[in-house]
């Protein structure tokens, strides 16, 4: 491992790592296989490997063995060691030169985000690559779930989805209104005028894989993934099944992340919470 902050920038100057060390940021702090990293990025393999060395001998990411896999993951806190040394040494502390957006925003009270703190309705997007179950369900989980505190949205990243049949019948089946839901693209929800997200989560590998712009407001973001009960074959009971599953543990997660104390933590806790969440197993966790 280097201490060198030039060998650090020297390990992400070149597109490939990158990508592999933004993916795995948008992943944090869960692993995730070498074979996934490739494909996501799209590059093989065997150049995946070469590259992920490159990035582990510099200290930004690490690999550990989960079963037959190794997973890797970023290091939070050496690239964010890497972030300080930008802000601190080369910019001498200085936010108009290393984040002017941001040294505009600060000048600038009226731009300001409302905090946590205030007594408000927080927007909750949940992405999918397709808007068609797990975001859907997510959705109308958490409008019923959150108390009057939460305004719930969902999206996929395709350009077009459509609503899965099995997955509107578990919620009606629970009682949950169906009337309003539909399925929705990303894009719908990065214009001006779309509603300002506090929380975004992707709730599917894929969708937490891809590329998308930066949020508007800089809200709090989780990867909660789980299993497409959409690709399970057999039975229709075996299918509904998979449906029933899936419902169970974003519900698990859902009522947990709505019975957070938000206004009363900051934003480090409530991002450290969000990740916790994420790793919640619904038979065991609470």
């Amino acid at each position: 491992m280097t201490d060198a902050p030039s060998d650090l920038f020297a390990a992400l100057g070149q597109p490939n790592r990158l990508a592999i060390f933004r993916l795995l940021a948008r992943r944090a702090p869960d692993g995730v296989p070498a074979g996934e990293i490739a494909e996501a990025v799209g590059i093989k393999p065997n150049v995946a490997s070469v590259h992920l060395a490159i990035l582990a001998r510099a200290g930004l990411i690490a690999g550990a063995r989960a079963g037959k896999q190794i997973l890797y993951r970023i290091d939070l806190v050496r690239a964010g060691s890497l972030i300080d040394y930008l802000a601190l040494d080369c910019c001498r502390g200085r936010p108009e030169l290393c984040a002017p957006l941001t040294a505009a925003i600060l000048s600038n009270p009226a731009r300001q985000e409302p905090s946590m703190a205030e007594s408000r309705i927080f927007n909750v997007l949940f992405i999918c690559s397709g808007n068609s179950a797990r975001s859907i369900m997510a959705e109308a989980i958490l409008e019923r779930e959150g108390g009057g505190k939460f305004r719930a949205f969902s999206a996929g990243t395709r350009p077009t989805s459509e609503l899965n049949p099995l997955a509107v019948e578990k919620l009606a089946s629970l009682g949950h209104d169906t009337s309003k839901l539909r399925s929705k693209n990303v894009a719908e929800f990065q214009t001006l005028d779309a509603p300002r997200m506090d929380f975004v989560f992707t709730v599917c590998d894929l969708a937490a894989n891809e590329e998308c712009p930066p949020w508007a407001g800089q809200p709090i973001s989780g990867h909660w993934g789980m299993p497409d009960p959409v690709k399970v074959e057999g039975t229709m009971a075996e299918r509904q099944l998979a449906f029933s599953e899936t419902y169970r543990q974003l519900k698990h997660r859902i009522s947990a992340f709505a019975n957070l104390p938000v206004a009363s933590l900051d934003r480090i806790s409530l991002q450290r919470e969000v990740d916790r969440i994420g790793r919640m197993d619904a038979r065991t966790d609470a």
